[in-house]
């Protein structure tokens, strides 16, 4: 079904490398791969999920994407006016015209609301800066009136400061802000994490209705397994700054080839009354991306680490139409 579908951003050979600070006289330390050669395509009205242990690198990809960070080495061709376009590459003018169509929704909606601003003018400024409306500021209010309807929100609420709403109120304003920039592409930084179960529920209810209604592409980082495949056509794991599988909701939940893969959704509670499902504990901790094991990223913490896996990095390849995994495993004959 992708293979027919527009590519929105490709993603080519990402990495993003921290160095970090040194004192007067203190020897180079070593260089923090947060992301290791990433590449991917997104194809417009998908939902693409990444999921991984905290610390993969999953939100810094995110933040790459939407250029809150820039990459060390790699590309982000990203579609417009039916071309694709190197983020990257673009001059000040096009990069700024860019910007509005790849918008982020982050975890914590408080901390990305200005306490001091009213809700209006948290909306109006970014829509007067990019000319959303017009120049007209009647006709701005009332797209922030229509955009807060979308999400089940009354209009006045515009006029309240962020302390006043709850956090489930607070993180569909921010779904609110995002679209009403009339975004490609919407980062979702574990955008209901920091919620109940309930308010979970209806937010991700709400943002599958409003792609429907708009075909807007979401990015959706996650920990929670289970809210990935509720909201993902196709997922992602990362491991260690790697991308380690990647294939359809459905294939990877029925299929998981990745040994990381299979431990972590061995860990994904079953919702039947005395079923139980084979829990698979990994050993060790993560390695320090700072100095990262040679060979496989997770042969260190792999049952069924080979001598090979030690020595060679394995390549995220197709194993079945659709499926791509990086593991040896699958490649003893080669």
């Amino acid at each position: 079904m992708a293979e027919n579908r527009e590519i929105l951003l490709s993603i080519r050979h990402l990495t993003m490398e921290y160095q970090p600070n040194r004192r007067l006289f203190e020897k180079k330390k070593p260089s923090v791969k947060a992301v290791s050669d990433v590449s991917l395509d997104i194809y417009s009205g998908e939902t693409f999920g990444v999921v991984g242990e905290s610390g993969c690198g999953k939100t810094t990809l995110g933040k790459c994407i939407v250029r809150l960070l820039k990459p060390t080495e790699g590309e982000l061709l990203f579609r417009d006016d039916e071309e694709m376009k190197d983020l990257l590459k673009l001059d000040r003018k096009t990069s700024f015209a860019l910007r509005r169509k790849i918008q982020i929704v982050f975890q914590d909606p408080y901390a990305s609301l200005n306490p001091v601003h009213t809700i209006r003018e948290a909306f109006d400024e970014p829509m007067r800066v990019h000319g959303i409306g017009g120049g007209s500021r009647e006709k701005r209010t009332q797209m922030i009136a229509d955009a807060l309807k979308r999400v089940n929100l009354q209009p006045e609420y515009m006029y309240r400061y962020p302390h006043e709403f709850s956090g489930g109120q607070r993180q569909r304003i921010c779904v609110a802000k995002a679209l009403v920039m009339e975004p490609k592409l919407i980062i979702c930084d574990e955008p209901v994490s920091a919620l109940d179960v309930s308010i979970q529920a209806q937010l991700l209810n709400l943002m599958r209705r409003l792609q429907r209604e708009t075909g807007v592409t979401f990015f959706f980082i996650a920990h929670d397994l289970s809210v990935v495949q509720y909201m993902s056509d196709r997922i992602a794991v990362m491991y260690l700054g790697n991308i380690v599988e990647l294939a359809d909701s459905e294939a990877l939940y029925a299929h998981p080839m990745h040994p990381y893969t299979q431990a972590l959704l061995s860990a994904v509670p079953v919702p039947v009354l005395h079923e139980k499902k084979e829990r698979i504990v990994l050993k060790g901790d993560v390695p320090s991306p700072m100095n990262p094991p040679t060979g496989c990223p997770f042969h260190p913490r792999c049952a069924h680490c080979m001598e090979r896996c030690k020595r060679e990095k394995p390549i995220l390849q197709e194993d079945m139409e659709g499926h791509l995994v990086a593991c040896h495993l699958y490649r003893e004959k080669e």
